[in-house]
């Protein structure tokens, strides 16, 4: 039996953003697959997830251990590391007590891999190599760097854009460096795979794309469905989803609005920012706590992806396509997933396609029926968790075979 310890910077449980998704469906493949697995974390303020809330079962066959920690910025944290050569973007994920754990994990037990999710946790892998022989592999959810460079480009403040653009240098170096430092990184997007080809990373490259559990992902049959909206449902937090909403409404919503003055517009997820929450327009619903995902999904039928920036594979496409929905999304925000546009879903990308796509696509009511029918189907043959992460496993024997 392969032991593994899965190493993450958020707490999985309960699932309700794309990097918890992706993060505990990996770990429930793995226990699926016959790994016996191990799962640390930090538990930070931003996301902060109470222990008591994780499920117990999972909590037990990982021997589950999370610690606080406060990556929060701060504007004397943000200035005192303009004079160090780490990435402010980075340092904040280094906490000691969670590397006091983690030492003490490895003296106590031997891992054959230790699966670290994301780059910023590399911030521990002189402890790893120092206290594990074990093969080490970062499971990139991103290439960061490229999402920070696309933010830079639209900050209009001279200084933020300056101070931005040097920590983003110092998180590029890191990024290469950890990369050349481990035995393999998985990519959940060809795309990301290119990328780090193109920099020239040493280690061994496996793309993954993240699987969802079916069995979770049943509509309600006795929900009304409200067939004159469509919705956005994403963690509102992160910045290239506050780009798509914000160019959605200044370049498209006034005139699907004006052309179908009943059409309802939802925007929904966790830390809704307050210029959203604002928003006085009764055709727009902004929810910032989603309850029941499943009902939430059961009522709305058209999903919309209008992503400009970002890299990795939107679990929101995978998770709309796992419940039937129709989907309109950017090329950008469609990177990874490898559906037929018209087919599986539509794709648009100026304001005059995504605008067109909506005002066509909710007075067709035998088009959406076919989208939905199409993705579910895509979503069963390509996207199965257990199957997934059983090619992982397949790249770790190899791995462990060198």
């Amino acid at each position: 039996m392969i032991k593994i310890l899965q190493i993450s910077n958020k707490a999985p449980y309960p699932a309700n953003d794309g990097s918890s998704i992706a993060i505990y469906n990996m770990a429930l493949g793995l226990i699926s697959n016959g790994v016996e697995l191990d799962f640390m974390c930090i538990n930070t303020k931003k996301h902060f997830k109470p222990d008591e809330g994780v499920d117990k079962n999972f909590k037990q066959t990982t021997n589950y251990k999370s610690i606080f920690v406060d990556t929060n910025t701060s504007a004397l944290g943000a200035l005192t590391n303009l004079f160090t050569n780490q990435s402010y973007f980075v340092s904040r994920f280094y906490n000691n007590e969670f590397n006091e754990e983690l030492i003490a994990k490895l003296k106590s037990k031997t891992f054959d891999i230790i699966q670290i999710e994301g780059i910023f946790m590399c911030v521990y892998l002189d402890t790893i190599k120092k206290y594990s022989k074990a093969k080490v592999v970062v499971r990139t959810h991103n290439v960061e760097h490229k999402i920070w460079e696309r933010h830079i480009k639209s900050e209009k403040n001279i200084f933020k854009k300056i101070y931005l653009q040097i920590q983003n240098n110092r998180l590029c170096k890191f990024e290469i460096n950890m990369l050349n430092r481990v035995d393999g990184a998985v990519t959940i997007s060809p795309d990301d795979e290119n990328t780090f080809k193109k920099l020239n990373i040493k280690c061994k490259l496996f793309t993954n794309i993240t699987g969802v559990n079916f069995e979770n992902y049943q509509l309600n049959k006795n929900t009304t469905v409200d067939n004159n909206s469509i919705f956005y449902f994403a963690s509102m937090d992160w910045l290239p989803n506050q780009e798509a909403v914000d160019w959605f409404l200044e370049n498209c919503w006034t005139t699907i609005s004006k052309h179908n003055p009943l059409i309802k517009l939802v925007i929904a997820g966790r830390n809704m920012p307050t210029k959203y929450k604002n928003i006085i327009n009764k055709q727009i619903y902004v929810l910032e706590n989603v309850v029941d995902v499943n009902e939430f999904y059961s009522t709305y039928n058209i999903l919309i992806v209008p992503l400009l920036s970002g890299s990795g594979v939107r679990i929101k496409i995978i998770e709309g396509m796992a419940y039937g929905k129709s989907i309109i999304s950017t090329a950008i925000g469609a990177e990874g997933i490898n559906a037929e546009h018209n087919k599986e879903l539509i794709i648009a990308n100026s304001a005059s396609e995504f605008t067109n796509a909506i005002i066509n696509l909710i007075n067709d009511k035998n088009k959406q029926k076919e989208l939905s029918e199409n993705a579910k189907t895509f979503a069963v043959k390509h996207f199965d968790n257990k199957q997934i992460t059983n090619k992982l496993l397949n790249f770790y024997n190899q791995l462990l075979n060198v």
